[in-house]
């Protein structure tokens, strides 16, 4: 099996649910008491939060290019950025590496091309519904993003960082998130990205008729492949 190396941190409960995963999905492939080779690094949210909130990319770039030059040479064969916002940096972050940089839209777009679908909803936070690096991302896969209005992007934002991030499970936001879904089923979306690590915590497949692409768990899926291929 291949070693990954994991960015993770950002958040933590997320992190926890990429090690999980991944490991469930290498071990009901591979049988007995196999589990995936993982080399992780976990870096400070907080600052990261700071950078994000200064607009000081450069910064979050610098943070997790080293972070990704640390786990290729510990022995990493793939690099996994373990958040969807931070995928901002990705090209930052392939640049300085040698091996592969598995990025989380590659993931997504797959599961979404699998279904014909074209036009997608995006959940997360200000910074991917609002920044051009997801949207054009998407759009370089063939795949068009729709979005909540801005004061329904405040709090969903909000929600990631002042509940989920720490673990707070709430049903009056969840009831939140279930409206801007359907307001966004409403703008004709075909289904919904949950572009942040964490949403998948909050809402699930059976609360909606709409598709989720829950990128967590297809990122995972897509760490587990890597992990087994040879």
């Amino acid at each position: 099996m291949k070693t990954l190396g994991i960015i993770g941190g950002m958040s933590p409960e997320s992190t926890e649910i990429y090690y999980r995963d991944i490991n469930r999905l290498v071990n009901q492939a591979a049988g007995g008491n196999r589990s995936a080779p993982i080399v992780m690094l976990s870096v400070d949210f907080e600052e990261i939060v700071r950078h994000q909130k200064n607009g000081a990319w450069q910064q979050t770039a610098a943070i997790l290019s080293e972070a990704a030059r640390k786990l290729e040479s510990i022995g990493a064969e793939g690099i996994l950025l373990a958040t969807n916002t931070m995928h901002k940096n990705a090209e930052d972050i392939a640049a300085v590496i040698s091996v592969p940089f598995l990025h989380i839209l590659d993931a997504a777009a797959q599961a979404i091309q699998a279904r014909q679908l074209r036009k997608i909803g995006v959940l997360g936070t200000a910074f991917t519904m609002q920044d051009n690096f997801y949207r054009k991302g998407l759009a370089e896969r063939g795949i068009d993003m729709l979005v909540p209005e801005t004061t329904v992007q405040t709090k969903i934002h909000r929600i990631i960082f002042e509940e989920l991030c720490l673990g707070k499970i709430l049903p009056q936001s969840r009831a939140f998130y279930l409206d801007a879904v359907q307001a966004l089923a409403a703008q004709g979306a075909e289904g919904i990205i949950l572009g942040c690590t964490e949403i998948g915590l909050l809402i699930r497949q059976e609360d909606h008729h709409l598709p989720f692409f829950d990128t967590a768990a297809l990122h995972a899926q897509a760490a587990a492949d890597f992990v087994l291929s040879d």
